[in-house]
């Protein structure tokens, strides 16, 4: 009898590595696809091993997708607060402390679109632990914005009679905005062409008017 091809085995990892690679490999495996679509079988495909071994890490699939949605979410907190400045001190003025703040998270969202897709555009099945978990990060990172807005009102005359509160949910939306655009739209818009827009609002909102 010909000699059976022998089975590839999985190199063996510590549990936590295998976390790791497995909850890369799930989220390499959603690029075109929604939440629902991912499967063990999917991921196991993307990462190049078997099946069980996902299961020795994670005891069933809505365990590994809510291991993933946590992660990203953190992930992606944390490029936020790097991104975002509690002040206007240290920029030049208003405009740059915000497009550089917008910049710095467009560039995040290209480099890893399919995390922010899963936290710009909540997944529609997604479990309503994460739903809260995002709610939570989103008020932290407006409460950011927020200071970031009345550091603005106080230190740029630009802003006016403009609500310090409501200039910060402004400002956030509009970033998140962006943020979705180029995530839907990445053959239409460039990262530059993005940041140059609000670049361009920043500066007929916050600049003070010409006498």
């Amino acid at each position: 009898m010909a000699d059976r091809p022998r089975r590839k085995y999985a190199p063996r990892l510590p549990p936590a590595e295998r976390r790791e690679q497995v909850l890369d490999a799930a989220l390499a495996a959603l690029h075109g696809r929604s939440l629902d679509d991912l499967s063990m079988e999917s991921v196991a495909a993307q990462a190049g091993i078997a099946k069980p071994v996902i299961y020795s890490v994670f005891a069933t699939r809505d365990d590994m997708i809510v291991s993933l949605l946590g992660r990203e979410h953190e992930r992606g907190l944390t490029q936020i607060e790097a991104a975002l400045p509690l002040s206007v001190s240290g920029h030049a003025d208003a405009v740059t402390a915000y497009t550089r703040t917008v910049d710095a998270f467009i560039r995040a969202v290209v480099a890893a679109p399919e995390r922010w897709r899963l936290i710009l555009t909540v997944p529609e099945h997604a479990p309503h632990q994460y739903r809260d978990d995002l709610r939570k990060g989103r008020r932290a990172v407006l409460d950011r914005t927020k200071s970031l807005a009345m550091s603005i009102a106080d230190e740029a005359p630009g802003p006016g009679d403009l609500d310090p509160v409501l200039l910060g949910h402004a400002m956030l939306s509009i970033a998140e905005m962006l943020g979705r655009i180029s995530i839907a739209s990445p053959d239409r818009y460039t990262p530059a062409e993005l940041t140059a827009f609000a670049t361009e609002l920043a500066r007929r909102t916050l600049q003070p008017a010409r006498p």
